[in-house]
């Protein structure tokens, strides 16, 4: 399984991996863009060590053990414990396909336990039917992040085609506990002000398509709990409120007491 980019330029912190790439010694054995990266762009040589991790599992560290013919055989040691799962998910109005495919990456390295996309009056009912939205394409880009971050916890995905079905019959399935938000530049309240309300929290931020939710969006969302919280009165694209509104929910979260 590949998961480094294709871009050798590119410098990852985490070398990701199935746990079913390593056998029951603790070598595995890398080929293809991960053992590029590793010998092209980190240099690595016998008896150097990286980091490494499993994908939804430990971290830890990688002997190098030997670089043959384009293969590269490290041993791992892990940790006992596995990072915990971010204690924000991401309600998210499905914005342009060329958007989408730069955010997969930025939003697993901001750190989503789950990303929920939707369908909103203001999105084009043919993005649901582009290649951005299949595990083919959107699971590299999230492990990319995930090795740019240090992070091993792949953010779960859900498709969700029929807004009103999502809200009313899913929603709670998917997010049962926590605090609901509703991103929006005219809310009177900022996260900031709601800082001592997340503290510890788990949230689930909702944020709309570039035009915006309409009314009957706006209500639904609120009828199901969402409070409508701001970062000033600025207008921001999809990729640039995503980035923002997440930073601060997590500075806002913080670590449990």
């Amino acid at each position: 399984m590949e998961t480094a980019s294709s871009d050798d330029a590119r410098r990852v912190n985490l070398i990701l991996f199935d746990p079913a790439e390593v056998d029951a010694s603790g070598v595995v054995r890398l080929s293809g863009a991960r053992a590029t990266h590793l010998v092209n762009v980190l240099d690595v040589s016998p008896g150097q060590i990286v980091r490494v991790g499993m994908l939804d599992g430990p971290l830890g560290t990688g002997t190098v053990q030997s670089i043959v013919d384009g293969t590269v055989a490290l041993r791992c040691v892990f940790n006992t414990d596995v990072p915990p799962a971010p204690a924000v998910d991401l309600l998210l109005a499905l914005p342009r396909p060329k958007v989408m495919r730069r955010l997969w990456a930025q939003l697993a390295a901001l750190g989503v336990a789950q990303i929920i996309l939707t369908n909103a009056e203001r999105v084009e009912r043919n993005y649901f039917d582009t290649h951005v939205v299949t595990p083919e394409c959107y699971r590299p880009l999230l492990i990319e992040g995930l090795q740019q971050a240090r992070d091993t916890r792949v953010p779960v995905v859900s498709i969700q085609k029929q807004f009103k079905v999502l809200l009313e019959d899913r929603l709670d399935g998917l997010f049962p506990n926590g605090l609901r938000l509703l991103a929006d530049p005219s809310a009177e309240k900022s996260i900031g002000t709601m800082a001592a309300d997340l503290k510890g929290r788990r949230v689930l931020l909702a944020i709309g398509p570039e035009g915006g939710w309409n009314d009957f969006e706006r209500r639904l969302l609120e009828a199901h709990g969402f409070q409508s919280v701001g970062m000033g009165p600025r207008t921001l694209r999809t990729d640039t409120a995503c980035v923002a509104l997440l930073a601060l929910v997590h500075e806002a979260i913080g670590s449990p007491d």
